[in-house]
């Protein structure tokens, strides 16, 4: 197996640059359509009047409880499949292979979000299903080629610099996507719903489009097992076998249980905190799009800071400032009430959003053992966050569907950050 030490340095380079414009080609899903145009239109064409119940194959129930459980039930589909695939693509050499399917099955489903006009619900919420299907579960085969593409030392770096072009690149195109749906009639628009049903297929073909750079760029792969007969029980052994290997490495384990806890906070917060602005604040459109990019622009700075005092102070001590930072915003997200603590609330999660996400994926890599095994190992770490977001997100549905109010599920992710900072301390001092 080549090592990094074997490739010409411009040819590193190269591979480096081509595996962070994945970010660059995939984090505009994750804030057109998780965070900042979509949500706004789901609850927009769901809304009737005064009533926000939807009906979804034969259920009623509110639209944002319905959104929230569509979110934990892609993920945990997720997190039941990831980890088999990775097995088999391990055994296979297939990782960029199922990170193409993936990816595929993302930008597709985008584009299908189009056909969604409110009034035909499961079309809507099954697209976006199989979105989120696609955008986490080629998230993992794209983490386990970091310990491919750079050297240990160049993992904080090169992790920050993913998370930075994901935020440039996804701003760009929001950017654009905003001007369509403002001014729809600088582009021949008169339908209402239009100029954000053509920005969900502009994420699907900026997606797949950009997604080719990294395809072509990415290390070849060996391909030593093939499709072959009986591939899924060798891709369970391997998957097995990793996980034996797994139980002996004391702080990995260490690590995810602290990961699993501040996982659910942080991706709760992603996912719901347009709709918080939206449904106890009552924001404006606007003033939400201008919250999502304050977090966006904030972020670029706060994943290189991160990688910073990372390098300074160890990625344990990073982190747990992070999540001290987080209970923080939690604390604060109870008490806002106004258009300018939300923002202010914004550009506190924009720090440290981008940082926590990079050196948790940097950290993992980091304590990982001599292995070829990345993508079994890191469907560990993908699982983790997945289940995590099944009970982040559905736990936070469910508070306000019997509490009537967000403000009550926020309080519990202080609770989720609080203990994910004490398994970071646990680590600190293993």
């Amino acid at each position: 197996m080549t090592t990094q030490t074997d490739l010409s340095p411009s040819l590193r380079k190269k591979r480096i640059r081509a595996w962070t414009w994945y970010d660059w080609a995939n984090s505009v899903y994750s804030l057109t359509i998780t965070s900042a145009i979509f949500p706004v239109y789901f609850v927009s064409v769901t809304t009737k009047g005064t009533s926000d119940l939807v009906d979804f194959f034969g259920w009623t129930l509110q639209n944002t409880v319905l959104y929230s459980w569509i979110i934990s039930a892609s993920f945990l589909v997720s997190a039941l499949l990831t980890p088999i695939l990775s097995g088999i693509a391990d055994f296979s050499g297939r990782k960029k292979w199922f990170m193409q399917a993936f990816c595929y099955l993302g930008s597709f489903s985008c584009i299908t979000l189009s056909a969604f006009t409110g009034d035909n619900t499961e079309l809507g919420m099954t697209a976006f299903f199989f979105a989120s299907v696609g955008f986490t579960g080629s998230l993992v085969f794209y983490n386990a080629f970091l310990p491919e593409i750079c050297e240990p030392k160049e993992y904080d770096q090169v992790s920050a610099r993913g998370f930075a072009m994901g935020y440039i690149g996804s701003v760009i195109l929001l950017i654009f996507n905003l001007v369509l749906i403002q001014k729809p009639e600088w582009f021949g628009l008169t339908d209402g719903t239009w100029p954000a049903r053509i920005s969900f297929i502009t994420v699907g073909l900026w997606w797949m489009g950009f997604a080719q750079i990294t395809f072509r760029n990415l290390p070849p792969e060996p391909q030593s097992g093939g499709f072959q007969n009986g591939i899924w029980k060798k891709g369970l052994r391997e998957l097995k076998l990793t996980f034996e290997e797994f139980k002996s490495h004391g702080k990995l384990r260490i690590f995810l249980s602290a990961f699993f806890f501040y996982s659910m906070g942080i991706h709760t917060v992603f996912y719901m905190a347009t709709l918080f602005g939206s449904k106890e604040l009552k924001l404006e459109t606007s003033d939400l799009i201008l919250t999502i990019l304050l977090i966006q622009l904030v972020g670029i700075g706060g994943a290189f800071l991160f990688a910073r005092l990372a390098k300074q102070y160890g990625n344990p001590m990073a982190i747990l400032l992070a999540l001290c930072i987080w209970i923080g915003v939690c604390f604060g997200a109870w008490y806002t009430y106004t258009r300018e603590e939300f923002f202010m609330l914004a550009i506190a999660v924009g720090l440290v959003m981008g940082g926590i996400q990079s050196l948790s994926r940097s950290t993992f890599a980091l304590h990982l053992p001599e292995t070829k095994d990345h993508a079994s190992y890191f469907s560990f770490l993908d699982v983790t966050e997945k289940i995590a977001i099944v009970l982040g997100t559905a736990s936070y549905g469910i508070i306000e569907a019997y509490s009537g109010s967000m403000r009550n599920s926020v309080m519990l992710l202080a609770i989720f950050f609080l203990i994910g900072a004490g398994g970071i301390i646990r680590m600190i001092r293993r």
